[in-house]
C-alpha cells in the first residue's frame, strides 16, 4: 500500500469510498484523504478522537512537529473525561481566525465523527472514520487470539477555495 506523506496514505478503495459527510460539500474544489493504522481497537482510539480541537485536547502531531510548537499549544497526552461528550449541533473552536469553528454534524461512537464549517465562501467538511483493522496491534495478553487495531480514515472536503483566496 502507498503510505503517502508521513505514512498517512489512503488505499485506492478509501479514496473512492463514500464517507459520511461527503454530501455536506457536494462539489468540492479539494478533497484530501489520509489514512493510517493504530495498534488499538476503535473503542480505545475513540476517546482520543472525540476530544480533538482547539480549546479541547488540541491536534495530535508527530513528536518532531509538536516540538516546534509552544508548549501551551501542544496536544494533550491523556484522555480527558470532560471532553468526551460531543453531540450533533455542538460547536468547537478551530484555528483560522476569529469565528473559525466546526459544527458537529454526525457522532456515531466509536466509528464516525463529522464536522462542518462555513468560513465566508469556504465550505468545509471533515470526517473521521474508524474501523477495525484485523491483524494490527499487540497480541492479546490472555493468550492467542485475534489482534484488532484501528484503521483511521480522515477526509477533508473544501468548496469555494478560489473565491476564498481571491
Amino acid at each position: 500500500m502507498n503510505t503517502g506523506f508521513l505514512g498517512v496514505g489512503p488505499s485506492p478503495d478509501e479514496v473512492r469510498a463514500l464517507v459520511p459527510g461527503d454530501a455536506l460539500v457536494p462539489a468540492p474544489d479539494v478533497v484530501m484523504d489520509r489514512a493510517f493504522d493504530l495498534p488499538a481497537p476503535p473503542e480505545t482510539v475513540w476517546p482520543w478522537i472525540v476530544q480533538l480541537g482547539k480549546e479541547r485536547s488540541g491536534w495530535y502531531l508527530p513528536g518532531w512537529a509538536e516540538a516546534l510548537i509552544p508548549a501551551r499549544r501542544r496536544a494533550l497526552r491523556t484522555v480527558d473525561p470532560e471532553l468526551q461528550d460531543l453531540s450533533v449541533g455542538d460547536v468547537i473552536a478551530d484555528w483560522g481566525g476569529p469565528g473559525a469553528t466546526f459544527e458537529i454534524v454526525a457522532v456515531d461512537p466509536p466509528q464516525v465523527l463529522v464536522h462542518r464549517s462555513q468560513r465566508g465562501a469556504l465550505a468545509v467538511s471533515w470526517a473521521i472514520v474508524l474501523r477495525p483493522a484485523p491483524g494490527i496491534g499487540p497480541q492479546p495478553s490472555d493468550g492467542p487470539g485475534a489482534r484488532t487495531g484501528t484503521r483511521v480514515h480522515l477526509r477533508l472536503r473544501l468548496a469555494g477555495v478560489n473565491a476564498a483566496v481571491s
